[in-house]
């Protein structure tokens, strides 16, 4: 059966590409919407440069669709991606989703309208689950953007390690965030996983906003050095 993943290149969409892999599907394609505004109900705003070098290190071709990002109306470009794997030759949709229902219910539905499967990986995953798997398989996350009280700008840009992680979680529990950040709360990329050809090393801006609200402005794109990916 060929399939094509919903791709951001975050954490969740990366896992569920390695998952489905692990399990035998035959990935051929990945599927990506970039909305103009930050605040998509739908979804994240990768950045382009560094979706297409992901893309190019898991030897996966890329589609991209351009959204305005208003609510709802965002759905008729998703459909109008998930058309064109379709025609060429998608049988089956492939998410990271969690535990979104807003999120997974209109892909699901656009799906059943277009005859695609689809398949969620992740789904009921909490977030220590999503984080163990990640550190096991030797995926190396960035946080790219943080929204909410609890994570400071320190963790943006840097691998999140085990030591990391364990900060986070505090956090979590302080701050009542989801470590799955499926509510929002931060952005991830990946920035190495199995399957990458090289794994990637960004150059890049914080930019503030407010004092939750914090970005990274990629500058430049390199290679890293794999004696840094020792697990």
């Amino acid at each position: 059966m060929k399939a094509a993943v919903l791709f951001s290149g975050g954490k969740d969409s990366c896992l569920a590409l390695h998952i489905a892999k692990q399990k035998g599907y035959n990935i051929r394609h990945l599927l990506s919407v970039i909305p103009r505004n930050f605040d998509s109900f739908m979804f994240h705003k990768p950045d382009e440069k560094l979706l297409k070098k992901q893309a190019e290190m898991l030897g996966i071709e890329l589609i991209i669709e351009k959204s305005k990002g208003l609510k709802e109306k965002e759905l008729d470009d998703l459909k109008k991606l998930l058309k064109k794997a379709k025609d060429k030759g998608i049988e089956l949709i492939i998410v990271g989703g969690i535990a979104s229902n807003y999120q997974g219910s209109r892909v699901e539905k656009i799906c059943k309208e277009l005859e695609l499967k689809f398949y969620a990986p992740l789904w009921d995953y909490d977030g220590e689950k999503i984080w163990k798997e990640l550190f096991e398989n030797n995926f190396k996350v960035i946080l790219t953007k943080i929204a909410c009280e609890g994570i400071s700008s320190e963790f943006l840009g840097k691998i999140i390690t085990r030591e990391m992680f364990e900060k986070l979680k505090k956090l979590s529990e302080k701050y009542k965030f989801r470590l799955d950040f499926e509510g929002g709360e931060a952005e991830s990329a990946v920035v190495f996983m199995p399957g990458f050809k090289k794994p990637i090393k960004i150059d890049f801006d914080i930019i503030r906003e407010d004092n939750y609200r914090s970005y990274l402005k990629i500058k430049n794109i390199k290679w890293m050095k794999k004696k840094l990916l020792k697990k």
